[in-house]
């Protein structure tokens, strides 16, 4: 009679058995699935970031922005700005440089020339008064204003800084204050360690806070596993109760002594 009872027993405990058995298979597939399908997402996402940063140029997709403001911030550097405010040309051919857009000789002797120019012009319309020579002056000043416009601009989508899709802005502000411009191309260059057209940065460290910028960009350069790992001693609920253990605490014994 206790033979027949303990086989009815087993006969009702195996089917149970293979049913959590099952169950326990189903759960784990469906996460390895979802898993497997949020990690072929994430690696054509970052293909198509890739791509979109290779179409957008050496710059990527990193908004940045000019160090200060064009006249407010001009004297941050006293150094630049005096640079700027002496010999403007010097100051011009070493932006130059540093982004990599020519020579540092070759654009001060462009920026020269067209300053003579228009000293040239100027001292000319003073001892004769034709107005050629005063239009002759004018045409060089808004010369030499679209020639630092158009390098400036092109620092801007090189480097993939803010500001506005029209070249006329670049250029009005080299022609309103071009002492300040320099100054702000200046600043931004050497503050981000530009070198020969690199774009280095400034080597600041990643601040970690509730809201700020720096978290998210280290959260998005370390993102978390998809498939959750567990560790057998902090995880008490996936032990199998028993009556001997039953009133065994669920955290470890030795965070127990620490305490």
């Amino acid at each position: 009679m206790a033979a027949t009872e303990e086989a009815s027993t087993a006969s009702r405990s195996q089917p149970k058995s293979q049913g959590e058995d099952e169950e326990a298979m189903a759960v784990l597939d469906f996460d390895m699935l979802c898993a497997s399908v949020a990690m072929s997402a994430e690696r054509r996402k970052g293909a198509a970031g890739l791509a979109a940063a290779a179409s957008e140029g050496p710059g990527g997709g990193v908004q940045r922005m000019w160090e200060g403001d064009v006249v407010i911030d001009c004297f941050d550097d006293q150094r630049i700005a005096l640079e700027a405010a002496c010999c403007p040309c010097y100051r011009f051919g070493k932006n130059m440089r540093r982004a990599n857009l020519g020579s540092c000789f070759f654009q001060a002797m462009a920026y020269f020339i067209s300053l003579v120019a228009v000293l040239v012009s100027l001292i000319a319309f003073s001892v004769t008064r034709h107005h050629v020579y005063l239009y002759m002056g004018l045409g060089s000043v808004i010369l030499i204003a679209i020639y630092t416009g158009y390098f400036r601009r092109r620092i801007r989508k090189q480097f993939n800084i803010l500001g506005t899709d029209s070249s006329l802005d670049d250029c009005v502000l080299h022609l309103i204050c071009p002492c300040c411009t320099l100054c702000q191309e200046a600043r931004t260059l050497e503050m981000n360690n530009v070198q020969c057209g690199v774009w280095h940065g400034r080597g600041d460290t990643i601040c970690l806070g509730s809201n700020g910028e720096g978290n998210k960009a280290f959260a998005a350069l370390h993102k978390s596993s998809f498939v959750p790992i567990k560790s057998p001693e902090l995880c008490g609920m996936d032990r199998i109760s028993s009556g001997a253990d039953e009133h065994q605490p669920l955290v470890p014994s030795v965070q127990l002594e620490q305490e």
